[in-house]
């Protein structure tokens, strides 16, 4: 007969298994992790000189684990960051990252035309997303990464570091706060002289040109400074040296329409060193150069001076994305910020090969 006393006893035993069966361990484990382990996949040079770096500074981070195809620098790495040979892997046994407790977050550093392939690989993976910026080649890759990580429960974040910057978070101040009246006018420009004939910012499949890569600067100058969507553009592609730029642009300008009738002009280039913001309110100004450099912003307005010194942009990005992940909080930069610069950029394309005015979709 099976008693009250058999029935207690067989609910203990459920619970217990239930409360020490392995996956419940690891996520008991996994909510009291003050650092988070982090993998990054692809280790060109933002992961090598910047990335790998930062990672040293943070707080609420660590390097984890590699995912590259080149076993010369996984054996470099692995020697220079004491990185396990379990926490190692490549673009083929990539998929049984799910069974590795070390690693929480992906880091995605690839060519943008890979990006959805492993965004979406290591959502399916059960592990949360940071990718770089461009998000992807095609809005189409951006819904489809977006949609990955809802349904794999996993969040998603855009490595846009600039929005982690304070000198940043000072001119979206100042436009948000109306603090000169709304923002009339915007100049923006970001570029760099890029001689380079077979990286992939010289290869269309791979996801080059100015626009996607240096561009993505500007269009975030402009986004952020008004606080608005744009919602039509205009744009001219220019190309200089045709012997390196035989696949993409070179150069582009667009200019940008917001609906509270703000314009800005836009200016990128891998043939122009090129890295500032200026924007005209109703009653003031306000000037930064650089805007979006690596070593630190700085600019000035009509009441003062932006000047905010910070230590690693990165370090500080990765450190505020994680704790975000930590205390399950708004992200500063989700999919859907990338998203919502790559519709623009695909209206820039189309309107520099129409030669007209294109309309921009929410």
């Amino acid at each position: 007969m099976f008693t009250r006393r058999d029935a207690i006893k067989s609910l203990a035993v459920g619970s217990a298994a239930t409360l020490f069966s392995p996956n419940t361990l690891l996520a008991s484990l996994a909510k009291k992790k003050d650092k988070l382990g982090i993998a990054l996949v692809g280790l060109g040079y933002y992961s090598t000189d910047l990335l790998a770096p930062a990672l040293q500074m943070t707080d609420k981070c660590y390097l984890a684990g590699i995912v590259t195809g080149t076993p010369a620098k996984a054996e470099q790495w692995k020697k220079k960051y004491n990185i396990p040979d379990k926490n190692i892997y490549n673009y083929q046994n990539f998929d049984s990252i799910a069974n590795n407790p070390d690693i929480d977050v992906v880091y995605v550093v690839l060519p943008p035309s890979m990006h959805r392939e492993y965004v979406v690989r290591a959502a399916k993976a059960g592990k949360r997303v940071f990718c770089e910026k461009p998000m992807a080649t095609s809005v189409a890759d951006c819904k489809a990464m977006i949609k990955a990580c809802e349904d794999n429960k996993v969040k998603l974040a855009i490595g846009y570091r600039c929005q982690h910057d304070p000198n940043t978070q000072e001119y979206m101040r100042i436009g948000r706060e109306k603090i000169y009246g709304k923002p009339m006018m915007i100049a923006c420009g970001a570029g760099y002289v890029d001689g380079r004939t077979t990286h992939w910012k010289q290869k269309k499949a791979l996801g080059g040109g100015c626009m996607p890569d240096m561009g993505v600067y500007a269009l975030q100058g402009a986004r952020l400074a008004t606080g608005e969507e744009p919602i039509s553009v205009t744009a001219q592609a220019h190309v200089i040296r045709p012997e390196i730029y035989k696949e993409v642009e070179e150069t582009m300008l667009f200019q940008l329409q917001f609906p509270s009738g703000a314009m800005a002009s836009c200016y990128t280039s891998f043939g122009i060193n090129m890295n500032y913001l200026q924007v005209n309110y109703e009653k003031g100004w306000l000037k930064m150069e650089p805007f979006s450099a690596y070593g630190g912003n700085k600019g000035s307005h009509s009441g003062g001076i932006i000047d905010f010194p910070i230590k690693s942009q990165q370090a500080k990005q990765l450190d505020e994305d994680c704790l975000a992940l930590m205390n399950n909080t708004q992200l500063i930069a989700p999919g859907e910020e990338g998203l919502r610069d790559i519709r623009v950029v695909e209206a820039i394309y189309q309107a520099a090969k129409s030669g007209g005015t294109v309309k921009i979709s929410s």
